[in-house]
This record gives structure tokens, C-alpha cells and sequence, in this order.
């Protein structure tokens, strides 16, 4: 594998870092702005809103640019958001410093996804997007607990300013070790990247990002008090609960990579399943502490199997055009996040339990399986016969593709 990975990994692990440490440092920006904590929450939300505006529209402004150009300018608008959220003087500043700090978020992977498929071959392609996402769950090791508690010692704002530096590093890690090469700017343009999102199995692709992730983030984002509810845990063991979803994610990430180049829709049904599986035990994992410890950390490695295999299909299916259908996968995450959580606050609304949340993702899960399955067959009606047998249309000889 190319050290250049190592460069998209470094930006990754930034962008991961800023995602998710808001969360934790939500009681200590509310004290510091004398606002009230579901009023900080709204910063997550301007983040996440970022990400899914941002990720199509700077994919198609930056479509005729250079890659490595695009990458570049992507974590400088990153580094830029971030300084000006340390920087904040008031709420109203802080959430338009998150809503800037999130649009490079999904542009920078579905460009990086396409840049780190170019400088492998073709049988390692899923196992180049996973070593990127690899900053990504790294992040939730040691990036978030080390910020978070950053935050709580020197201030919240110190955590803005050390996001910052590790995306001025990625941006130098980007201008050293990507080479030009491989990162030349497209020759299809604006036009050629717009009509990749016409095409049905992109649709498709993304639709099943939807129902797969939702299905993590119904249960995830409801896993604190399903963990002190149900079994038991103070609620300062969490962190290092969370750190093991962490350490789940990286294993089935780099799994979810090497599996996917030998059987990609394979590897993303096995991984649905799984994940359905996972969410059904949920309610009788949560009865002890070391079981609930074992199902966060299955939960993790189970939903991130599928992380690569959806961005390569969602690529393949685009193949022509494929940075605008990229991004818009990593707007399909963001949206999973939402709608994920929306769906399982229905379940813990409607008295269903602590747990209930998990079984909501269980549903998702299955509907994940079953807009895999649509796709499987539209796939299966567009192939073309040639010399007595059937072969995949676009899809290049050794992708890990499944082919007939």
C-alpha cells in the first residue's frame, strides 16, 4: 500500500476527531456561552448539516480541478472552520464556525475514496478506502477521549485549536506524499459527474448506506443509557465503553477492506446480517457488564465491515463520474446519523425500554438487506450476454466485484 494513504488517514482522523468531540465538551461550551445544553446540541446538528450540503456541492464545484488541488483546499477550509470555532465570541459565531468546519467532511472522503483507489491495484481497492477510514475510527480511539479531555482541563476552545493543527498536518502530509500523477483532474467535468446520479443502482447504493447506518446510529446514539440503565455501568466508565466501540470499528474496518476485495457484495450482505444480529441480542447483552462491554464493542466491528464495500459500490456504480457519487455516499452517512437517531428516540419515546433503541436498528438492518437485495437484482437484469455467458456491465476485471 502507498504511504500516501497515510496522508488521507492523517486528515480522517481530524475530521473524525472535530465530528464527534462536540458531543463530549456539549456541558462545558453551554457554561462557557450560558446557553442551554439542548441548545449547544444544536452545534452537532449544525455539523452534520454541513456534511450533507457540503459534500455533493464542493464535489461538483471542484470537479474539473486537480484531486490533489481539491484535497488540499478541502483541509484548509477544514482548518479554517475549526480556528474560527476556538475563535467563537457567541453561539450564533460557534454555529456557523460547525456548519463551515463540516462541509469539507464528506467532499474530502468521497475524493480521497477515489484518489486512494487510483494508486492501488484493482484487487486492493476496498482495503485502500479502509486503511483511509482508518483515521476515521482510529479518531474514536484515541482522538475524541485525548480532545475531550483536552477540553475539559484547558477549555473547550484549546480543543478547536489542536483539531486545527492536525489539519494543518494533514495538509502538509497531502502536499508530500500524494502524488500528481494519479490525481490529475477528470476529464468528464460538472456534467459527466451530475449524470453518474441519474443512474438507478447508484440510488440504490445509497439507499442501502441509509438503512445500513441508520441502523448503527439508531442504537449507538442511545448507548449511554442503555449502558447505565440496562447494565449497570457508572456513568464515568463510559469513555472508555465508547473507546471500545472505537477499537470494534477499527477491526471491522480493516476486515470489512480485505474481505470486500475477494467478495464485495458478499462482504456487505454478510455485514448487514451481522449487524441485524448483533442489534437483536442487544437487549440480553445489556443484562451484565461484560457483556454489554463485548456487544458495543460487536456493534462497532459489525457496522464498519460494511463501511468500504458501500463506498466501492457506490464508485463502481459511477465508475465514469464517480467523486460526486462518493461524497454524496458520505452525505448518505451524515443522513443515516440523523435519521437513525430520530428513529430510535421514537422507540425510547414511546416507553418501548432502554433497549428499544437497538431493536429499532435491528429494522433498519433488514431493510439495509432488502435494498441490498433490489440492487442484487437490478444489477442481475442490467448484465449483458456475450458468448453464452453473462458478465457485469462497467465493473473492472479483479474490483472484488461479484461476478457471474
Amino acid at each position: 500500500m502507498p504511504l500516501a494513504l497515510l496522508a488521507l488517514a492523517v486528515g480522517a482522523f481530524g475530521i473524525g476527531t472535530t465530528e464527534f468531540v462536540m458531543m463530549g465538551l456539549l456541558p462545558e461550551v453551554a457554561d462557557d456561552l450560558h446557553i442551554s445544553i439542548p441548545s449547544a446540541g444544536h452545534l452537532v446538528s449544525a455539523y452534520a448539516l454541513g456534511v450533507v450540503i457540503g459534500a455533493p456541492l464542493l464535489a461538483a464545484v471542484t470537479a474539473r480541478m486537480s484531486r490533489r488541488t481539491v484535497l488540499i483546499a478541502l483541509m484548509g477550509l477544514f482548518v479554517v472552520g475549526n480556528a474560527l470555532s476556538a475563535f467563537a465570541p457567541g453561539n450564533d459565531s460557534l454555529l456557523a464556525a460547525r456548519f463551515l468546519s463540516g462541509l469539507p467532511h464528506g467532499a474530502f472522503f468521497g475524493v480521497g475514496a477515489v484518489v486512494a483507489t487510483s494508486m492501488v491495484a484493482p484487487e486492493r481497492k476496498a482495503r485502500s478506502v479502509s486503511l483511509m477510514f482508518l483515521g476515521l475510527t482510529v479518531a474514536n480511539i484515541a482522538g475524541v477521549p485525548v480532545a475531550t479531555l483536552m477540553g475539559q482541563h484547558l477549555g473547550w476552545r484549546a480543543t478547536f485549536l489542536g483539531v486545527s493543527v492536525i489539519g494543518l498536518a494533514a495538509i502538509a502530509s497531502l502536499a508530500l506524499l500524494i502524488p500528481h500523477d494519479h490525481t490529475r483532474a477528470p476529464s468528464t467535468g460538472l456534467r459527466g459527474e451530475l449524470a453518474a446520479l441519474r443512474s438507478l443502482p447508484v440510488w440504490l447504493a445509497l439507499g442501502t448506506t441509509v438503512a445500513g447506518f441508520g441502523a448503527l446510529f439508531a442504537a449507538y446514539s442511545y448507548v449511554t443509557p442503555m449502558l447505565t440503565a440496562s447494565a449497570g455501568f457508572a456513568e464515568g466508565s463510559v469513555t472508555l465503553l465508547l473507546a471500545l466501540f472505537g477499537v470494534g470499528a477499527t477491526a471491522g474496518n480493516l476486515l470489512g477492506g480485505r474481505l470486500a476485495d475477494h467478495s464485495l457484495r458478499g462482504t456487505l450482505f454478510g455485514g448487514l446480517a451481522s449487524l441485524g444480529v448483533v442489534l437483536l441480542l442487544f437487549p440480553a447483552l445489556m443484562r451484565a457488564e461484560w457483556s454489554a462491554a463485548v456487544a458495543v464493542t460487536l456493534l462497532g466491528m459489525a457496522a464498519f465491515i460494511t463501511g468500504s464495500p458501500l463506498q466501492l459500490m457506490v464508485m463502481e456504480k459511477a465508475s465514469a463520474a464517480p467523486s460526486l457519487a462518493s461524497s454524496a455516499n458520505q452525505a448518505a452517512f451524515n443522513l443515516a446519523n440523523a435519521g437513525g437517531a430520530w428513529i430510535g428516540g421514537l422507540a425510547l419515546a414511546a416507553g418501548f425500554g432502554a433497549t428499544s433503541p437497538a431493536l429499532a436498528g435491528a429494522a433498519l438492518a433488514v431493510l439495509g438487506l432488502g435494498v441490498a437485495s433490489v440492487a442484487y437484482a437490478v444489477d442481475r437484469r442490467r448484465v449483458t450476454p456475450s458468448a453464452g455467458r453473462v458478465v457485469t456491465s462497467h465493473l473492472p476485471e479483479g474490483s472484488g466485484a461479484l461476478h457471474h
